[in-house]
């Protein structure tokens, strides 16, 4: 007859390990959290150039799923975010068209710029590092 009290003592302790889990601060600096917060951010300001996919759009945007640009070094993709794109563009290595980006640094957080080039980096097949606030503030 011991076991009922087993039981309850395990739903109880269950509960209230469920209840810490879903009342702990979400820390932004968390890739789960960065990649959520940047979801949002690109579909508020970037998702109607790029596209909700990043597949890019022909003479508007270039696609970002899949491009090395945005998978390679995090420094230029975090200057093209903070001081926008103009000019002649290379997707993998081949001729796009020409890029006309506005600059966000002003307009977004530097939080928010590092979750959304966190997300880009981390979406839609590509495999890169994420992007940290710090890096951000210290790209010129």
């Amino acid at each position: 007859m011991k076991r009922p009290a087993l039981v309850l003592v395990a739903g109880v302790l269950g509960a209230l390990a469920l209840a810490v889990v879903l009342h702990a601060p979400q820390s932004s600096s968390s890739a789960f959290a960065a990649a959520v917060d940047g979801k949002e951010v690109f579909s508020a300001n970037c998702s109607g150039c790029h596209g909700d996919k990043g597949q890019g759009a022909p003479n508007v945007a270039p696609p970002l799923a899949k491009n090395s640009y945005v998978t390679g070094d995090p420094k230029n993709v975090i200057h093209t975010v903070l001081s926008g794109l103009n000019g002649p563009l290379k997707v993998n290595g081949k001729p796009w068209g020409e890029g006309m980006m506005p600059a966000w640094k002003g307009s977004l957080s530097n939080a928010q710029i590092a979750a959304v080039i966190t997300y880009i980096r981390s979406s839609w097949g590509n495999k890169a590092s994420g992007v940290t606030e710090k890096q951000v503030a210290s790209t010129k």
